[in-house]
């Protein structure tokens, strides 16, 4: 499992692992049993979200996981709703808080529209205010890297109008069968490191035949397929699970994708997310 081992490094200097755990849907009362279990593992990338209601959980997990801290690497989000300075900083003081650590490596804006209004309506200045306060807690020391989720090119050149740091990190949904390769590419061009998040499609890849055929060949699991090839794509992944198995099995991708098979990946298109389509990232808008 070397990957566990391999960091990317962003246009900061800041290095991060490039295998994470994503902790969205797992509860606050069960979240530090996973990133425990993660970290015996070898994760040192966790990943959570103001959204997802588990900071504190997570904080926990992070504080009694057995390592010093400065071996793990913490993200959270700025919940999609906060469009303004002064609840920008409050709502960070409250991650700080609820995490129960002196610092985060690294805080996102979750979304450039409130989830209600999600590719919506403009909130370009909304943003720009989310930024400063995520750009003076930078300044502070209190947060090592900053960045954005969901952002398109129009988000990012709308921030970037009045930005004096470029995001270190663009965290969007990245998989086989949604590769949006136009913003793979701005990103690279502007050395925004992005992070796939749901790179085995909420599930909704396991039962594609061409994936199952495709891993196969390889000798692996469909998961591990998907999980390596957003790492081929040059991302973070962070794929998510609290079960240790399911942990140890998404680490297990010590192997290549040709060029042939990485097109065809790149190719997919048209997934059906079925029930989780409820949700704004998976709607297709």
């Amino acid at each position: 499992m070397t990957i566990l081992n391999e960091t990317y490094t962003m246009s900061n200097g800041v290095e991060i692992p490039k295998l994470g755990l994503g902790t969205w849907f797992i509860a606050d009362d069960q979240v530090a049993e996973a990133v425990r279990a993660a970290v015996e593992i070898g994760y040192r990338n966790i990943d959570t979200a103001q959204a997802y209601g588990n900071e504190r959980g997570v904080g926990e997990g992070v504080r009694t996981a057995g390592v010093s801290r400065d071996e793990l690497f913490v993200s959270t989000k700025l919940a999609a709703e906060i469009k303004d300075y002064e609840q920008a900083v409050a709502s960070i003081d409250g991650s700080l808080e609820k995490l129960g650590i002196e610092y985060i490596d690294l805080m996102l804006i979750h979304s450039p529209q409130p989830w209600d209004d999600f590719r919506g309506g403009d909130y370009a200045e909304g943003n720009r205010e989310a930024w400063r306060a995520l750009e003076e807690a930078h300044r502070d020391g209190r947060i090592r890297s900053i960045g954005v989720s969901n952002f398109q090119q129009r988000d990012l050149e709308h921030l970037l109008q009045a930005a004096t740091v470029v995001p270190h990190v663009n965290q969007l949904l990245v998989h086989a069968g949604n590769t949006p390769s136009q913003l793979l590419d701005h990103c690279a061009a502007q050395r925004i490191l992005v992070e796939a998040y749901s790179p085995i499609a909420h599930g909704a890849i396991l039962e594609n035949p061409e994936i199952h055929a495709m891993a196969g060949r390889y000798g692996v699991s469909v998961p591990q397929l998907c999980i390596r090839y957003t790492l081929q794509l040059g991302t973070v992944s962070l794929p998510k699970t609290a079960n240790p198995e399911h942990m140890r099995s998404n680490a297990e991708v010590d192997f290549e994708i040709s060029d042939d098979d990485m097109d065809v990946l790149r190719g997919l298109s048209d997934v059906d997310y079925g029930e989780h389509s409820a949700f704004p990232v998976y709607s297709g808008k």
